[in-house]
């Protein structure tokens, strides 16, 4: 597990880790995650750099922010949270709902970005994604699911999210279904799928106006978003990296750990 602080932003608490020297690294969760999903991967990457991860606003046992909840939204509380810690440039790493703000901040925000990697994520709302995902994205099942079965979606995840045979530690999965099992954090992500769904169509415009360096990192074994997501956001970013890591899964930042942050480090040489 990763040692976390909880430091107040903009009026309100966010909980942090913070490990390593060097140059910013900033990791951004998606759902039904939190920032110890990245508690294998960050202590690696932490032999070369620093690593700042965090509990996004509304999730995790950061307290909600006003305002909408739109990839445009978090990038937007990304750039409030920078700015607070006096973090000039970073390499910003985001993977599931963690990876489409990285990838507007990256467009919107270029002086601030060093090097962008996206892992993982629903990039083209008109791609090919699992069962699970397609019925999530309907209207109003969101809602009705993640508030009324939180245990079956959460269990779902941990399935569907690592090779068979492969769990989350006991302490890892306690710290994400504490927060994952709080009503107040499922409402934020109910209003957060809302609006990246009403985003999505938007997004592609984007993709293509990114100009810093920038790494397409996927499972080949993602069971929700497959590598052909992968290789369109590789080929709409222009000059951008793709690398699919053999039979890796979701959360390939987990069980995958070793090559994930052999990934970045060697790209960030």
């Amino acid at each position: 597990m990763l040692t976390t602080t909880i430091e107040t932003v903009q009026g309100r608490a966010v909980r942090v880790a913070r490990l390593g020297r060097g140059e910013p690294v900033v990791l951004l969760h998606g759902y039904p995650e939190n920032l110890q999903i990245w508690s294998e991967l960050a202590t690696r990457l932490a032999r070369k750099v620093e690593v700042v991860a965090f509990d996004w606003p509304g999730m995790g046992r950061s307290e909600p922010w006003t305002g909408g909840a739109t990839p445009q939204d978090q990038a937007n509380r990304l750039l409030a949270l920078l700015d607070a810690w006096k973090i000039d440039r970073a390499t910003v790493v985001g993977q599931d709902m963690g990876a489409q703000p990285a990838l507007v901040f990256a467009a919107r925000h270029p002086d601030r970005v060093r090097r962008l990697v996206a892992m993982n994520c629903l990039a083209f709302p008109d791609e090919k994604t699992s069962w699970e995902i397609r019925l999530l994205r309907k209207f109003g099942w969101n809602r009705a699911v993640l508030r009324r079965l939180p245990g079956t979606v959460f269990s779902r995840a941990q399935r569907t999210f690592l090779p068979r045979g492969v769990r989350l530690s006991p302490d890892v999965q306690e710290d994400l279904w504490e927060s994952f099992r709080r009503a107040e954090v499922r409402d934020f992500i109910i209003r957060m799928c809302m609006g990246f769904q009403g985003s999505l169509d938007r997004l592609p415009d984007l993709y293509r106006t990114i100009r810093r360096p920038t790494l397409v990192l996927w499972g080949e074994k993602d069971r929700h978003f497959p590598p052909v997501h992968g290789e369109r956001l590789h080929a709409a970013i222009p000059g951008s990296r793709l690398r699919i890591l053999a039979r890796a899964g979701h959360w390939m930042a987990w069980h995958r750990a070793d090559e994930v942050a052999d990934a970045i480090l060697s790209w960030e040489a």
